[in-house]
């Protein structure tokens, strides 16, 4: 249910275009309840459905999913098996959804790491949901910030050395390119919920201008109401991209 109060403070015109959610906190969760780790990451999936849900009524233009870390092949292979169990669940589950909705589905991060069954997934429903124009859902998979910037870097030096780009050619446009967002824009908001203020190499040369929202909420008990909080907060928020308040009053 949503807070009809709380969602009437929307401003529709000053939405952010693209929200970016660090989904923490499934193993607190579940330790809380006496359960399963693996149970918390289950509990997390019906958030992720709400969520998805809320930012297509609100008309977001994107929502990005930290959904797994290229540092979380380090976890227990147990949790791992689970997590990526979890993930041939919800693509199954949510693709004649998607299509329906006309969200259109991307992922970022290293793919080719994951399981070839998962892969064969991600690409049918990238390719089925191809053609829609809504919101663009994208789940950050075997993704690193870090290792994103190396490799936009490795592919600029294979154009230069290629004779394609000239060293001079290289500007923040040209950078901007090579990512693997491109060109989904920059995100306007992460939201980190668990309590943690960090981000946790998620979207490092994206979120230079990002406005961030930390909620103290685990995950699994993540809200509707949370989630419009945050883009309340945010539509509270100055942002001035290196200029004065007065300068963007003239503008």
């Amino acid at each position: 249910m949503v807070n009809t109060a709380l969602k009437e403070k929307i401003v529709p015109n000053r939405l952010p275009r693209h929200v970016a959610i660090i989904m923490d906190g499934n193993g607190r969760w579940a330790q809380n309840h006496s359960l399963p780790r693996i149970e918390g990451h289950w509990a997390g999936v019906k958030v992720v459905d709400r969520i998805v849900t809320l930012s297509r009524e609100l008309k977001l233009e994107a929502l990005t999913l930290y959904s797994f870390s290229d540092e979380n092949w380090n976890r227990p292979s147990v949790e791992i098996d689970t997590l990526m169990k979890i993930l041939d669940f919800y693509l199954k589950k949510e693709l004649k959804r998607m299509k329906d909705e006309n969200i259109r589905f991307n992922t970022i991060g290293h793919i080719e790491d994951l399981p070839e069954s998962i892969q064969n997934l991600i690409s049918h429903s990238i390719e089925e949901t191809s053609g829609n124009t809504g919101m663009i859902l994208t789940l950050a998979l075997s993704y690193g910030g870090r290792q994103e910037i190396i490799d936009a870097v490795k592919n600029i030096a294979k154009q230069v050395r290629l004779g394609q780009v000239r060293p001079e050619e290289i500007d923040l446009s040209l950078f901007k390119s090579f990512l693997s967002t491109y060109p989904i824009p920059d995100p306007d908001l992460i939201i980190r919920t668990s309590g943690e203020r960090r981000i946790s190499n998620f979207l490092l040369y994206q979120s230079a201008y990002t406005e961030l929202h930390f909620n103290n909420v685990l995950w699994p008990d993540f809200s509707n109401d949370d989630f419009l909080s945050a883009i309340i907060d945010f539509q509270s928020r100055d942002r001035r991209f290196g200029m004065t308040q007065e300068q963007i009053v003239k503008a």
